[in-house]
């Protein structure tokens, strides 16, 4: 094949630098919105402990992201979990390591879009159109069409839309945190306030193990997301190193972020209040004229705008990636793998995800709101899933180098070991959880099982039962790759 043959079937590479792949991180856990939407929940599930939940939270996160890291300098493909697992565990858990990854994006750009296009209109003071199911889809689709077009357009253009975004984001949250605290230590809060202290921070203090697994449910949520930077490891410049380390500064920045503003919250608010919330993403707009005062509330309604719209644009990212890698090695049909011949990005799969994520939001939205809740909630299981997956897969993948140093011990063996293990645990114990249909919004159950066990479990299959369909269709290209493949030693030399 031709230089130039060859560099119309890759992707623009260098597109975007190691600091725009850390806003990309980032932005796809939507930080903002992700905090409104769990710290109520959180703080009546552990009380004052709600800071301490989210730093246990971070462990198996950060642990994984070291895999990815260790990963990505092996194989800096874009499909990152499909082609890693492939490559360690073989074809059959690769493939479907790569359709959880590429379902939960489909399941879950719907709900961000949603989010961004109800928050958009309360921030106009539109408050009639978002309270219309019908206003609100309109917007939310939109949104989904003109960030996928952004997406399609080029890496360039959503890491500079990024940039912009996530400065709205972790700003404004941590301006509401500073500002919160200072009232608090000054006593300007409110009088359900409460004095901060360090035992909130640790997650020893929760008494209940079933109450801590469901604080680490919650947790997985809103960490999620982070990877979308390795997902751009081929668009992105020194791509065995930059996209990696994205992700891990990415993690360390969320920590910083949540365990602050959580603490913020539970301070000013007191734990009364926060009850209030319990699955309700309104607890900012309600603080946020206390804190900061008027005009300066708007501030964060912003922050949740960006943060839902941002996450939006950036969760495609993973499953258009994914799935285009997946096509590329003939897991998938051809068609997912073209590349724009302009624009240099994978045009055809970001188009389908796209189509798919609106498929499935807009009939959903329309049963139930409570059901396109219980979807969300059935993406801790996919998640906790493929992540347990990249764990196990970068230590088997190294394992003739994790021997060879306490530095290789730890951090490619033992950490994603353990992350692997930790959210292999929450896997099950999320299963247990919400299979009981009392733990779902709608309530409602399928042959006694909660629909996000379901819809989760449900996926899972589906994904099966195609993989075994593409099987028996042929592509014996994809099929015939072995497992065990081992590292080259001189990657951790």
């Amino acid at each position: 094949m031709s230089a130039a043959a060859e560099e119309a079937q890759s992707l623009k590479p260098g597109a975007i630098g190691f600091l725009d792949a850390v806003v990309i991180g980032l932005a796809s856990t939507a930080p903002a919105y992700s905090l409104a939407a769990v710290i109520g929940t959180t703080a009546v599930l552990v009380g004052v402990q709600a800071p301490a939940a989210l730093l246990a939270s971070f462990i198996p996160m950060f642990f994984i992201a070291t895999a990815f890291y260790y990963m990505n300098k092996a194989d800096p493909d874009a499909g990152t979990t499909f082609s890693w697992v492939t490559r360690a565990l073989g074809p059959w858990p690769g493939w479907i390591g790569g359709w959880a990854v590429c379902t939960t994006g489909i399941l879950v750009v719907g709900s961000l879009a949603d989010v961004g296009a109800r928050y958009t209109y309360l921030l106009f003071g539109a408050d009639g159109a978002a309270g219309s199911k019908v206003a609100v889809t309109v917007l939310a689709v939109s949104y989904i069409i003109v960030l996928t077009a952004i997406c399609v357009i080029g890496t360039e253009l959503s890491a500079r839309v990024q940039n912009v975004m996530i400065l709205a984001q972790v700003g404004a949250l941590l301006l509401f945190a500073i500002v919160a605290l200072a009232k608090v230590w000054n006593g300007d809060a409110t009088p359900a306030s409460i004095d901060p202290s360090l035992s909130w921070l640790s997650p020893f203090e929760i008494d209940s193990r079933a109450t801590l697994v469901s604080a680490l449910l919650i947790g997985v949520f809103i960490y999620w997301g982070w990877e979308s930077a390795v997902n751009l490891t081929e668009e992105t410049e020194d791509s065995r190193s930059a996209p990696g380390l994205a992700a891990i500064i990415s993690t360390l920045i969320l920590l910083v972020t949540y365990v602050s503003v959580a603490a913020a919250v539970v301070a000013f608010a007191g734990l009364e209040l926060l009850a209030e919330f319990d699955d309700d993403d309104a607890i900012f707009g309600t603080l946020a004229a206390d804190v900061l005062g008027s005009p300066w509330d708007k501030v964060v309604i912003l922050a949740i705008v960006t943060s839902a719209v941002a996450s939006t644009q950036t969760t495609i990212i993973p499953a258009s990636r994914t799935s285009f890698s997946m096509a590329r090695s003939e897991a998938l049909p051809r068609a997912l793998a073209s590349i724009h011949p302009r624009f240099r990005t994978p045009h055809v799969s970001t188009i389908v995800v796209a189509a798919l994520a609106i498929a499935w939001y807009v009939p959903a939205n329309f049963i139930s709101e409570n059901f396109l809740y219980d979807t969300v909630t059935a993406l801790a299981l996919m998640i906790a899933f493929y992540y347990a997956l990249s764990g196990i897969a970068c230590v088997v993948y190294y394992r003739r180098e994790l021997t060879r140093s306490l530095k290789n011990f730890v951090f490619i063996g033992l950490a994603p070991l353990i992350g692997a293990a930790m959210l292999g645990y929450l896997f099950i114990e999320a299963i247990r959880t919400f299979a009981d249909p009392e733990e779902s919004y709608t309530g409602q159950e399928f042959l006694g099982i909660g629909v996000p066990v379901v819809i989760g479990l449900g996926f899972l299959l589906l994904g099966g039962v195609i993989l075994v369909l593409w099987r028996l269709a042929g592509h014996e290209r994809f099929f015939s790759r072995r497992p065990l493949e081992a590292a080259d030693p001189k990657l951790v030399s």
